[in-house]
């Protein structure tokens, strides 16, 4: 099979005008001439194509996408695990930039004009919106998203800084509760349970101790929030998940 330069053109995706420049600089000469002297390629002038629109994507100039195609020694698997791993890298390049932007949007959205230092401070150097699309997924539908969503969008700096000096002191005093081997039904862990509970009502929704029972077992059976309460103490998760327990049995017996 041979193809016209049009043809070629609608393939790639590319001028007709790129391909006449390709041939006259070298870069890729089609293989074959009608007899009225028109350009006709090849598939392995396709593969060409295909490698020097790789690198040209990829940002290289012109002449050094011809000497790397060129190359006497270069095997054409080697150019496809090249690009493969520049391509990859792109990608998380592109990746992460995606994702600093949508923490952007969400600041704007929160009504917040943060540096990135201050998001460290707000934040803790967490990410905000971590689980965001995974909290949505499960509860996107319910009331107490739409009345999570509603709150946290008109919460300004300082009330951020203050939902993250609460949950730090939170977890201090359940860590020191630990330390003195409180049981997580006692009196003790039963009233930092509820405390934690009246958190959530406070800035997010209001929480029942329905509620509270279910993301207390997911702070254990998910590993992500096991690790992130486990780092305040080891077992902490555990412990908490028994304590909301106790405490919701005695307050819905």
């Amino acid at each position: 099979m041979n193809y016209s330069v049009g043809q070629v053109a609608g393939f790639a995706g590319v001028t007709v005008r790129t391909l006449h420049h390709y041939d006259d600089i070298g870069l890729l000469v089609p293989s074959e001439r009608s007899h009225a002297g028109h350009r006709r390629y090849s598939d392995t002038d396709l593969d060409r194509l295909q490698q020097i629109l790789f690198y040209r994507q990829l940002g290289f100039p012109l002449d050094e996408v011809a000497a790397l195609l060129d190359d006497p020694d270069a095997d054409p698997r080697a150019h496809l695990r090249r690009q493969h791993e520049l391509l990859t890298a792109r990608i998380e390049k592109l990746r992460k930039m995606a994702a600093a932007v949508e923490h952007a949007m969400e600041a704007r959205k929160m009504g917040l004009n943060l540096t990135p230092e201050e998001k460290f401070e707000v934040f803790g150097g967490k990410d905000p919106e971590q689980y965001a699309e995974e909290v949505e997924e499960r509860w996107g539908g319910t009331g107490e998203y739409a009345e999570s969503q509603r709150r946290t969008a008109r919460y300004t700096k300082e009330d951020w800084k203050r939902i993250q000096a609460e949950a730090a002191d939170w977890g201090e005093r359940y860590g020191a509760l630990m330390s003195a081997q409180e049981p997580p039904a006692g009196e003790a862990a039963m009233a930092l349970a509820e405390e934690h509970r009246q958190h959530i009502c406070t800035w997010f929704y209001e929480c029942s101790y329905d509620i509270h029972r279910c993301l207390g077992e997911m702070y254990v059976s998910d590993e992500r929030f096991k690790a992130l309460y486990d780092a305040m103490r080891p077992g902490l998760a555990e412990h908490l998940r028994d304590a909301i327990a106790a405490n919701a049995a005695r307050h819905t017996s």
